[in-house]
């Protein structure tokens, strides 16, 4: 079995619902399990009450430049941008070694096909490969850092 048929396995597990998959063969077994969903509970906050004065009492007050609410900053063009995403779980690596270059920086060309960087699962170092060409504009995942399945890794401008 090849990468690409390991590959083929795990985006199959993550896009149906199975839960897991094995197989065996004489010379290795392979199991890949989905991840139960993480379920986070926020609790409700208490919202401070206003408490309304006769007009004869109430006094003026200037309101602080806190409590103004700011211009909303303008978003980053990305409507034109392309995603490039974790084929699967495993931890991220720009270069191949602490030692060599990153495989691509911001500013960088890329074609399809170069590799961008090496995610590494179950010891497996797989190289990840650019589908798309054009010039990386952001790295968004810090080196040796886990990632997940689908997660955004670059943000690339076509070319």
């Amino acid at each position: 079995m090849d990468l690409k048929e390991i590959q083929a396995l795990i985006k199959f597990v993550s896009t149906t619902g199975v839960d897991e998959v094995e197989i065996t063969r004489k010379d290795f077994k392979l199991s890949i399990k989905k991840n139960a969903v993480q379920v986070t509970s926020v609790a409700p906050v208490a919202m401070p009450q206003q408490i309304a004065l006769p007009a004869a009492q109430a006094a003026p007050v200037a309101t602080p430049a806190a409590n103004v609410p700011a211009a909303p900053a303008p978003a980053a063009k990305t409507d034109n941008l392309i995603t490039i995403k974790s084929p699967m779980v495993g931890t991220f690596y720009r270069s191949s070694n602490p030692d060599t270059p990153a495989f691509v920086n911001v500013g960088d060309e890329v074609k399809s096909g170069k590799v961008v960087c090496i995610i590494e699962a179950m010891k497996l170092f797989n190289e990840i490969e650019s589908e798309v060409s054009g010039r990386i504009v952001k790295v968004l995942v810090e080196n040796a850092t886990p990632v997940e399945y689908d997660q955004p890794l670059f943000l690339v401008e076509p070319a």
